[in-house]
């Protein structure tokens, strides 16, 4: 593919205004807006929720305009700066979420999984803050959804490669667009300003012990992305599941029996209906 084409590629998605959200989303947190008696607690746990609506509430947060660029990495510390009138403005504008299809459905329970997961590795692993990781296990797949918005027929072609050659979505990404999801994470966390620490941990969890800075965080959503395919929570677009890096356990100092341990309390926040979370 010619540098043209990627550049060309890069910038049409990097054009994105609006992504899509749940409809169901939306609604409880407009309800939640609209009621003086909501904490900012019970809205900041709704967002989290949404991988979508977490992008964009942490995009604004990090702009240059709020004074904090590239420092706010929690839906919860956001909703404290930016007050419920700038949340529910944002909310609103967010009226074209009637593009999640059924195909990105799947994608947002893989995301809401992967966020669960991540969770619950960083506690197992001693970390503080294990909300900063659950967001970055959230946003993960953000590029894929930011493809099927901004090139549609490239997602479509990504989707045939899949189905038809047995492929790794990653594989037919690099095959149909040059690139992958996670360099696309990459792109968006320069253009919104996002933290430093949350864009190693969506733009590396493919090659998460290679990270120069937050190594441990790409390393937790790399275990987690492993473990949401393992227990088929969801879809990542394809039905395989990537090879676990061994010396990712290694850098987070977990051995195969903390592992199970995560998986069972997986397995119990699954049951628990965590993934639905009360929102379908």
């Amino acid at each position: 593919m010619s540098d043209d084409l990627r550049t060309e590629r890069k910038g049409q998605l990097l054009a994105v205004k609006d992504l899509p959200t749940l409809p169901k989303v939306l609604e409880e947190v407009t309800k939640l807006l609209e009621d003086p008696n909501s904490s900012s607690q019970q809205i900041a746990k709704l967002i989290s929720r949404d991988q979508v609506l977490s992008a964009k509430v942490l995009k604004m947060v990090n702009s240059p305009i709020y004074g904090f660029p590239g420092r706010i990495s929690t839906i919860q510390h956001a909703l404290v700066l930016l007050g419920f009138n700038v949340i529910k403005g944002l909310i609103i504008s967010s009226s074209v979420f009637e593009l999640m299809n059924t195909s990105m459905v799947g994608l947002w329970e893989h995301s809401v999984g992967c966020a669960m997961a991540c969770n619950i590795i960083a506690r197992e692993a001693g970390f503080k803050e294990p909300e900063e990781y659950a967001v970055a296990g959230l946003l993960h797949d953000l590029g894929k959804v930011i493809v099927a918005l901004q090139l549609p027929s490239a997602k479509e072609e990504i989707d045939t490669q899949v189905r038809e050659w047995d492929l790794l979505y990653l594989e037919a990404e690099k095959k149909v667009l040059g690139f992958s999801h996670d360099r696309i994470n990459a792109w968006v966390a320069d253009h919104w300003n996002l933290p430093l620490n949350l864009k190693v941990g969506i733009a590396g969890h493919h090659r998460p012990v290679t990270a120069q800075h937050y190594p441990k965080m790409a390393c937790v959503v790399h275990v987690g992305d492993f473990l949401v395919r393992t227990l088929e929570v969801g879809s990542g677009g394809d039905d395989l599941v990537p090879r676990l890096d061994p010396d990712a356990l290694a850098l987070l100092q977990l051995d195969l029996g903390q592992l199970d341990t995560v998986l069972d309390a997986m397995l119990l926040e699954i049951a628990g209906d965590g993934l639905s979370m009360g929102l379908g």
